[in-house]
């Protein structure tokens, strides 16, 4: 009887791959697990290192000095009189002239009189300015066309926007350029600041160029610091602001009234102390203190 042949089963030579896919999924899950623990938390690392850098940079000191060792009094050191100054001063000594009321007053009245120095250069830099400009355009004041307040801190130069502009541009009228250029004269040689400020009345604008009063009144004050620049007033010491609407100087009731709302006010800062001046200004504008209600008669 013949044998019967064994038929082999069909070998897979493609075995290799589940080891292999078992490995790569293991070596992902491996870089994952490194990955999430080599993240560091930003906000735990700041809170980290400004902790560190204030314990090492701002170390505890104290006014009293820390005894090491025995104390031991020399008896040929005689004692230090307190109101001898020409040695380093203790801080008892320090702390006893800070707390005594005849030198805290002699201090605030200093104090006070500097300032007062400091006011009085500042108010008389305003005038000098305002003199000049009273002078390079006194018929114009006196025809009402500009307006001229002063105080301590800076000098307010009041123009109606009708004047400058047609209605609803930021375009010059070419009438009010020689104007123009005759204030920019008085400023040239001037290392003072001078803020352009753009005032509308309440009426809506809408246009392509203008969305609203917000663009035109910056662009008109814009319009007169180029003016300015191009007669060499450097554009260092020039800002553009606009208002719009917001800071009305009169009722909107009527046109009369709109009229007046109109305007461009060039604003010159006195230069005393560097730029001091400047956030005194700031300040005023903030409590909403006008230059007309503090102006000088």
């Amino acid at each position: 009887m013949a044998r019967r042949k064994r038929v082999e089963g069909h070998v897979n030579h493609e075995r290799w791959l589940v080891s292999y896919a078992d490995f790569i999924t293991l070596l992902f899950a491996f870089f994952v697990v490194m990955y999430s623990v080599s993240t560091i938390n930003e906000d735990k690392y700041r809170v980290l290192s400004d902790s560190m850098v204030s314990a090492f940079q701002t170390p505890v000191s104290s006014m009293e000095p820390i005894q090491v060792g025995q104390l031991v009094r020399s008896p040929q050191a005689p004692p230090q009189k307190i109101n001898d100054v020409s040695g380093v001063a203790r801080p008892e000594m320090a702390m006893e002239l800070q707390n005594n009321p005849e030198q805290k007053a002699v201090s605030e009245e200093s104090d006070k009189s500097f300032t007062q120095q400091v006011l009085d250069k500042a108010e008389a830099e305003v005038n000098t300015i305002a003199e000049d400009v009273e002078e390079r355009l006194g018929e114009t004041i006196e025809e009402g066309i500009i307006d001229i307040k002063r105080n301590k801190f800076w000098l307010e130069v009041e123009i109606k926007s009708s004047l400058l502009f047609p209605s609803g541009s930021s375009s010059l009228i070419p009438e009010s350029i020689p104007l123009l250029i005759e204030l920019s004269a008085s400023f040239v040689d001037l290392p003072n600041r001078i803020h352009i400020e753009g005032f509308t009345d309440d009426k809506p604008i809408n246009t392509e160029v203008f969305p609203s009063n917000w663009e035109l009144s910056g662009a008109r004050a814009a319009a007169v610091v180029r003016l300015f620049e191009r007669n060499d007033i450097e554009p260092s010491r020039l800002a553009a602001i606009g208002y719009g609407e917001y800071h009305p100087i009169s009722g909107n009731q009527n046109e009369e009234e709109r009229a007046k709302n109109r305007r461009v006010v060039i604003v010159v800062m006195a230069s005393i102390e560097g730029r001091q001046n400047e956030r005194l200004y700031e300040f005023e504008l903030l409590k909403g203190t006008s230059a007309s209600s503090v102006a000088s008669p």
